[in-house]
């Protein structure tokens, strides 16, 4: 397994950084490497952000010294979310299949967890979060179907989409990830737009089903001082709880959310008014 540190910069350091030191301290771009479990552990609500791609052989979920366990999860927990081919993650000798945006909840105190593919050619690609946990909740798939969905935005304003919540208190209960999925119908670019920060968790954007020649503009920083970022598909973004987090495409695309902090209530943000950004 490969690890990555990352510690969180602060806003007014942020003001300061050119185009490579944003990337270097925000953009996570080797995510899914084949036959390989890759994984960035960011101080920024101690979110372990990685992705696990088995090609002809398994792999496992083995403890790493940042989190000081025996186990990855004794002291945390995980969501899986499959963005590639149909695959399957055995938690404990019990074995879960994912298709491509199926997600998988895995609670503390699992011991043994392992990524396989049903097909080396078409290979899985697991989008592994992660963050402490207090209590154990059990372990289950959640699927599309099972996701609770909202719809937002309208052609006009070019954000029309879905948001779909796996984890959730509504869906899946969980100690302090909150992750979903937000597709964006077609002709429509903009996310998350009108933006909000919400200090009290962090999150991490993962962009998904982009052409390979299409990406997104992200949008980040405070909102008197905003910063972008660009992203190809399945690249994922790290943003602090000071930051805006807001993106336009050049295509329509999909991306993956997730928030670790002091609350899972979705709602609570601090809306940005559009004349306060710079």
């Amino acid at each position: 397994m490969n690890v990555e540190i990352r510690f969180p910069p602060r806003p007014d350091d942020v003001i300061a950084f050119d185009t490579d030191e944003l990337r270097r301290e925000f953009l996570i771009p080797d995510l899914f490497r084949p036959g390989a479990v890759s994984l960035t552990y960011s101080h920024l609500d101690r979110i372990i952000v990685g992705g696990a791609v088995p090609t002809a052989a398994t792999l496992k979920l083995e403890a790493i010294k940042e989190t000081g366990t025996a186990n990855f999860l004794d002291r945390r927990e995980l969501a899986v979310i499959n963005v590639g081919g149909d695959g399957r993650v055995v938690v404990d000798g019990e074995t879960h299949a994912l298709g491509n945006k199926d997600a998988l909840y895995v609670g503390m105190g699992a011991a043994e967890v392992s990524f396989a593919s049903d097909d080396s050619n078409k290979p899985a690609k697991f989008y592994l979060l992660s963050a402490p946990a207090h209590f154990r909740h059990p372990t289950r798939r959640v699927t599309m179907a099972d996701a609770k969905k909202m719809q937002l935005g309208a052609k006009e304003t070019a954000n029309e989409r879905t948001i779909c919540q796996f984890i959730h208190p509504d869906v899946m209960p969980s100690c302090q990830l909150v992750v979903g999925m937000t597709l964006l119908a077609p002709g429509s670019v903009w996310n998350t737009m009108p933006c909000h920060i919400h200090d009290r968790r962090s999150e991490v954007y993962l962009y998904v089903d982009l052409p390979a020649d299409a990406r997104v503009f992200h949008f980040m920083g405070e909102p008197s001082e905003t910063r972008h970022l660009v992203v190809a598909n399945e690249e994922a973004v790290l943003s602090p709880g000071w930051s805006i987090h807001s993106g336009c495409g050049t295509a329509n695309y999909v991306f993956i959310w997730a928030m670790a902090g002091d609350n899972v209530d979705y709602k609570d943000v601090d809306p940005v008014a559009m004349e306060e950004l710079r």
